[in-house]
């Protein structure tokens, strides 16, 4: 019988006081040896329940907590890399949350501020100040360590460096909020709105187009465009290739 009244008080599971401490030690050691992050968990917006995706999310709330960093050396990954759309940066990481931390600030605990679910989820974001990197959760893994004392005391968080695609940011915190500001396309951001709340549209009638853009500011320019990119150079070369001012670049259409 695995049993021995030495260790563990005799029980092999550990009593309640001696999982409180190490879980009390975790918290402190991650308080002194961690980063402080923010934790910002997707709300999906249009959903496709077929395919089980969404093509829209937007993020609203950024939570403060203590995370420690396992990557002592560096993010893991691939790092750059060199693909046919250009340099790709593929990093990793791995963090480390207190489960009691959690049920307080985020989860469903007594001091939450929203209510979650009972642990972090895959797809909502982690940013770190420190690089001020974003980073997806990839996978959680909830059972390691294993069972120290009989509990669970922490989940690791396996992430990869978070590529934006137009997803909204309203955390309220600026910092936060400013890679939207620096990377979104959406002509949203800069369109003209009157005191109603309305948007300004263009003159086109809306019997003959539904989608009418609207009015923009005039210094609109899409941000976050690499200056190196060779857009322009491209753009020069394939006038001289195909004539776009005709109906059809490719030849002209045989009609009656």
């Amino acid at each position: 019988m695995a049993t021995n009244f030495y260790f563990q008080s005799g029980v092999p599971g550990g009593r309640t006081s001696e999982q409180r401490l190490i879980e009390n030690l975790i918290t402190e050691s991650i308080k002194i040896y961690g980063f402080d992050v923010y934790y910002l968990p997707r709300t999906e917006v249009n959903e496709d329940t077929f395919f089980a995706d969404d093509a829209l999310s937007k993020f609203d709330n950024a939570l403060p907590l203590e995370m420690y960093l396992e990557n002592v050396d560096g993010f893991g990954g691939e790092g750059e890399l060199m693909s046919k759309f250009g340099i790709e940066l593929r990093e990793t990481a791995t963090f480390v949350l207190v489960r009691g931390r959690w049920d307080d600030v985020v989860g469903k605990g007594r001091g939450s501020l929203i209510p979650l679910p009972n642990r972090p989820a895959e797809g909502d974001l982690i940013y770190l100040p420190l690089t001020r990197s974003y980073f997806e959760i990839k996978k959680v893994e909830t059972k390691d360590p294993f069972y120290q004392l009989g509990k669970l005391y922490v989940y690791k968080l396996y992430c990869e460096l978070y590529q934006y695609s137009s997803e909204r940011f309203d955390t309220g915190i600026a910092e936060v909020d400013s890679i939207e500001d620096q990377l979104s396309q959406d002509t949203d951001l800069y369109g003209l709105v009157l005191e109603t709340g309305d948007r300004l549209l263009l003159d086109t009638p809306a019997w003959l187009d539904a989608d009418a853009g609207q009015l923009l500011f005039e210094g609109y320019t899409v941000k976050g465009q690499d200056a190196l990119s060779d857009n322009l150079d491209f753009n020069a070369e394939a006038l001289d290739i195909l004539d776009f001012s005709t109906i059809n670049p490719f030849g002209e259409v045989a009609t009656r």
